[in-house]
């Protein structure tokens, strides 16, 4: 019975991650606005696509390969109505030096691998968990991928051979000492004219595709013109290769782990990231993060057996498509059917575009990636958010992506609990008087200090507890008001548990009140509770730990043995 229902269960969670007859029905709702918009997206992407394979390492068809069955794949499995996907520069900026360790056979192991990944992580629902990444991690994960692949374009931009190295500040310091030494001002010429343009066009007419206007233009300049010192991408095969899985040595899987796993983490985040950015662009439209994982998965499973890179959701290219109308997954399937047709029809003029013209549209790219506005916002904010923002940018630049985004994480955590750590508070109480003489209640307060802990106590803020509780001075009875503690963990019951028995070593009597009901497990787990109860100095309420105190007083010889009365007259408030 047991063994039936998990088998039903494993079934219907690998039913919720497929294609749905509401997909289809959405499909057909208004294909004409679909249509034009996957147009629209196509004549965008086209450049882009060619311009991150390029960069990848393995070549413009490359790019196209996976705009076109990454793409589809993504379109058709993927979870969001309106996510685009395919190579990018986020993308590009892992696979550069994998690339330069593994070689093109590398990398298309390496998607492979993160594909199954992203399925795993799909099967298991983990995509719920992107919703914890900070938004300051995320504004610092964007700006350094934005200064990393305009640095990536500075090669090609400048009309210099690629230099050897696999970090992007010393491939770009390199590039600029080679342009010194032969200036090649055609290339840079054509690289500002294109990323100009794209620039001014987009504040001027946003609707318009200048991007491929641009590289229209410039590669009919370089033709016309007969611009030598300008590269051009090169042949590109005519069509889609065959698929084969001749790339993959089962040998050196084990070695390629740690990278997959770094394109599966990069490939997960920047996908659900962009398809939560359509969700916001739009009204109504919500994505499911586990299907999304299970469509990327499947993309990036699909994509290597055709020579292509691993694939994300690409925030420009679905915003692209929001704004030109997109309602439905078909979008994303025109623009990979319209690549396909460039693939299979226009390879030989696609093979005439210029380098630099290309490298123009990736620096308008990332110039275009960092919003000002989001910026000075997050910085303005706190210091704390203003510093992950910096680290992630940094750390971005720096090292790698997957290590930024774990810094980033990190430091975030640790921030956020220090301010939680901060809000608990340990503070000394007066006795209520109640019914008490003023020579009675001075007679308690001379021997009786009471304190109560408000707020977490847990291991980030119980040694500063244990430290200002042990230094309570020359008094009798200590009593813990405990009901307004948030929670409590291990570190938290252990310390509380040290500092009573440094206490009662010095010959000081604990008392403790309100100790919550969710509390107790952790309590009792290390013997804190124990060392109270055996000697029967845990009480519901502060009043009777109060009593209590007084009787262990007058037990001591301390007070005298006329019972000073307790107080009645406790508020609802006090009572703990």
């Amino acid at each position: 019975m047991t063994s039936g229902t998990t088998a039903g269960r494993a079934r219907a969670r690998i039913a919720s991650l497929l294609p749905t007859r509401t997909d289809l029905c959405q499909m057909r709702r208004d294909p004409r606005r679909d249509l034009l918009a996957g147009l629209t997206v196509a004549i965008v992407a086209l450049p882009l696509a060619l311009g991150f394979g390029v960069s990848s390492g393995l070549g413009a068809e490359a790019g196209l390969a996976t705009a076109v069955v990454a793409g589809a794949l993504a379109a058709l499995f993927g979870g969001s109505n309106l996510q685009v996907s395919g190579p990018t520069g986020a993308m590009t900026v892992v696979l550069v030096p994998i690339v330069g360790e593994y070689g093109p056979t590398g990398v298309l192991a390496v998607g492979l691998m993160a594909g199954v990944m992203l399925v795993a992580l799909a099967v298991l629902r983990a995509g719920r968990y992107m919703q914890y990444v900070p938004a300051p991690v995320l504004e610092g994960f964007t700006l350094g991928i934005a200064c990393v692949i305009g640095l990536q374009q500075v090669p090609n931009a400048l009309g210099v051979g690629k230099p050897d190295g696999d970090r992007v500040l010393v491939v770009t310091w390199r590039a600029v000492e080679e342009f010194t030494r032969h200036p090649n001002w055609t290339a840079v010429g054509l690289a500002v004219a294109v990323a100009a343009v794209m620039l001014a066009g987009a504040r001027w007419r946003p609707t318009v595709p200048f991007s491929i206007l641009a590289v229209i233009a410039a590669t009919a300049v370089a033709q016309l013109a007969h611009l030598d010192a300008v590269k051009p991408i090169g042949d590109l095969p005519s069509g889609l290769p065959a698929p084969s899985l001749g790339f993959l040595d089962l040998v050196s899987l084990s070695t390629l782990l740690a990278p997959a796993v770094a394109v599966a983490a990069l490939a997960a985040l920047e996908s659900l990231l962009s398809a939560s950015v359509a969700d916001g662009m739009t009204v109504g439209q919500q994505h499911d993060p586990e299907r999304e994982l299970f469509g990327q998965g499947l993309a990036n499973i699909a994509a290597p057996l055709f020579g292509g890179v691993p694939a994300t959701g690409a925030i420009a290219r679905t915003a692209v498509n929001v704004r030109t109308g997109a309602v439905s997954r078909l979008a994303a399937l025109t623009h990979a059917a319209v690549l396909a047709v460039i693939v299979f029809a226009a390879a030989p003029l696609v093979s005439k575009i210029p380098l630099a013209a290309l490298a123009g549209v990736l620096l308008a790219t990332a110039i275009r990636m960092v919003e000002v506005g989001s910026l000075k916002a997050m910085a303005k904010a706190t210091r704390s958010d203003a510093l992950i923002l910096v680290l992630t940018a940094v750390a971005t630049l720096a090292l790698d992506l997957v290590y930024a985004v774990i810094i980033g994480l990190v430091v975030a955590g640790g921030l956020a609990l220090r301010a939680v750590a901060q809000q608990a508070r340990f503070d000394q109480v007066p006795l209520d008087r109640g019914d008490h003489s003023a020579e009675e209640h001075a007679l308690l307060a001379e021997h009786i200090v009471a304190y109560r802990i408000d707020g977490p106590l847990f291991f980030a803020a119980a040694h500063r507890f244990l430290l200002e509780l042990t230094d309570v001075a020359d008094v009798r009875v200590v009593i813990l008001r405990m009901s307004r503690v948030s929670t409590i963990d291990a570190t938290g019951a252990l310390v509380l548990k040290d500092a009573v028995e440094k206490l009662q070593r010095r010959g000081i009597a604990v008392m403790a009140s309100g100790v919550r009901s969710g509390q107790r497990q952790v309590l009792d787990s290390v013997g804190a509770l124990e060392l109270l109860r055996h000697k029967g100095r845990e009480y519901a309420t502060t009043p009777e730990a109060i009593r209590g105190a007084q009787d262990y007083l007058k037990g001591a010889g301390v007070l005298p043995a006329v019972a000073v009365p307790a107080s009645r007259s406790v508020s609802e408030e006090g009572r703990r």
